[in-house]
């Protein structure tokens, strides 16, 4: 039976978590972080995809990426699956596969959505009793996004760089956002929403995804809707990948 269609469109923000096989470990040592952002640098330069945040954890990863053609973020996956397992079978001199199967994703509201999605993301290591501050762990995009250290995987998006005019008060206005935890509301809407494969935000912009693909990006709507006009999104834009079991 095939699987629900993934629904990909370039130009959108995509939070997407790919996880170990049985929730096993995929890093193991220091080493392990530095070989998988080295992938996912080449990945996002060749398949043209701007990363925005990250959270590397011990054994699943959270990416925010923006992909700037139709099959770019299942291309980079795809790349980092590829790459990353042939290192760590290398290295720890075993075989067989290391992630849980194919990587779920989301489509985000830039516009009302994805703050909260950075912040999702950058706190998952305080959220799991890892750290107390976002910025004491090593392997995640806060120390960028908010303390300016230096990250050549960021691609800043341009909602991040309207929060100021200078870095100085752009990440300050960054850091403000951190002061408290996301509300369960908030937790429970990205999770269904990555865990089902669809849109989270704003009602009109889940219109508007909804009349571009032509399907419902809603839970407990399943079925196609009457295509209409896109409202900012063209056809151009629009890519869904159907992927088998």
């Amino acid at each position: 039976m095939p699987r629900r269609a993934r629904i990909t469109v370039s130009g959108v923000p995509h939070h997407v978590v790919q996880r170990g096989h049985n929730r096993q470990p995929t890093f193991f040592a220091d080493e392990d972080y530095l070989a998988y952002r080295h992938s996912l640098k080449e990945g996002a330069l060749r398949y043209r995809c701007s990363i925005h945040a990250y959270a590397l954890m011990t054994n699943h990863v959270h990416l925010l990426v923006t992909p700037t053609n139709e099959d770019g973020l299942s291309s980079l996956m795809r790349y980092l699956g590829s790459r990353y397992v042939q290192y760590v079978n290398f290295v720890y001199r075993r075989s067989g596969t290391l992630w849980e199967g194919r990587f779920k994703s989301s489509l985000v509201d830039q516009e009302q959505y994805l703050l909260t999605c950075f912040r999702y993301i950058e706190l998952n290591p305080v959220r799991a009793n890892m750290v107390a501050q976002p910025q004491d762990y090593r392997w995640s995009s806060y120390d960028s996004n908010a303390m300016g250290k230096q990250d050549d995987l960021i691609d800043d998006h341009q909602l991040y760089l309207a929060l100021g005019n200078t870095e100085e008060t752009r990440r300050a206005a960054y850091r403000d956002l951190f002061r408290y935890q996301l509300d369960d509301a908030q937790l429970t809407d990205i999770r269904d929403s990555l865990n089902k494969g669809l849109a989270v935000g704003a009602e009109r912009f889940k219109d508007q995804i909804e009349s571009a693909v032509a399907r419902s990006v809603r839970p407990g709507q399943a079925g196609r809707k009457k295509a209409k006009a896109a409202g900012g999104l063209s056809g151009e834009q629009v890519n869904l990948q159907f992927e088998k079991e």
